[in-house]
């Protein structure tokens, strides 16, 4: 039984299986907005690890492949970003402006929740993660000494409700590169999804925001975090 779960070829079957689910339940209730497929995809594996008694632990161990992958699915939106360049050259210094202030907010808030509902110091740490993308969230908690488990969860459940959240109040922003950038950056891969279905040039900057997010956090986050504890 032991090989069974620690095989990664059940986990892969059953995440999918559960996400395609979740995309049949997603129209068959009018795609609102307060339950995207990745939500009901994320109910119904916690569901299921719960009723079998399987821990997180295991069920990431076993999802290692796909895991991996999400590395290069993440590089791979680069691609098209390419053809909407002269558009990103055009709004350099303003989503440069946003990219700063979305960085030092996504990190900023999160922990300041988290010291507000006085959780421990690695779970405060945890939190500052919740801001970037899943692959770069976790090379940043193995660098601050943050729950790599608990950092991941979040940031699968900020994405989730960031997509949830951001893309209404959005909906009165006419520019794609706007409503792109802003989902990208609230809620990394789960808006980035979100903003391919509304229109490719939101998904192209959403994909950027996310991006560059993910690697501006990288970049001053640890060092802050050693400097402050040291």
């Amino acid at each position: 039984m032991n090989a069974v779960l620690e095989s990664p070829v059940p986990w892969l079957v059953a995440t999918l299986a559960a996400y395609e689910l979740g995309n049949w339940l997603f129209r068959k209730l009018g795609e609102p907005v307060w339950a995207p497929p990745l939500l009901i995809t994320l109910a119904l594996l916690i569901g299921g690890l719960s009723l079998l008694h399987i821990d997180y632990q295991t069920y990431f161990r076993g999802n290692a492949l796909l895991h991996f992958m999400l590395g290069p699915a993440t590089v791979a939106l680069a691609v098209p970003l390419y053809s909407s360049l002269p558009r990103l050259l055009a709004a350099f210094r303003p989503l440069a402006g946003t990219l700063l202030l979305g960085s030092l907010l996504g990190v900023g808030s999160a922990m300041g929740l988290a010291w507000l509902l006085q959780l421990s110091d690695p779970s405060i740490l945890a939190f500052g993660t919740r801001a970037v993308t899943t692959p770069i969230a976790i090379g940043i908690a193995d660098k601050i000494g943050s729950p790599v488990a608990l950092a991941a969860a979040l940031v699968g459940f900020s994405g989730v409700l960031g997509a949830a959240v951001a893309e209404p109040l959005l909906r009165g922003v006419k520019s794609d590169v706007a409503r792109g950038f802003g989902l990208g950056l609230a809620a990394h891969g789960v808006g980035t999804a979100r903003a391919f279905q509304l229109h490719p040039t939101a998904g192209a900057f959403a994909a950027l925001g996310m991006g560059l997010n993910g690697l501006l956090t990288a970049f001053w986050l640890p060092p802050l975090v050693h400097l402050l504890t040291r």
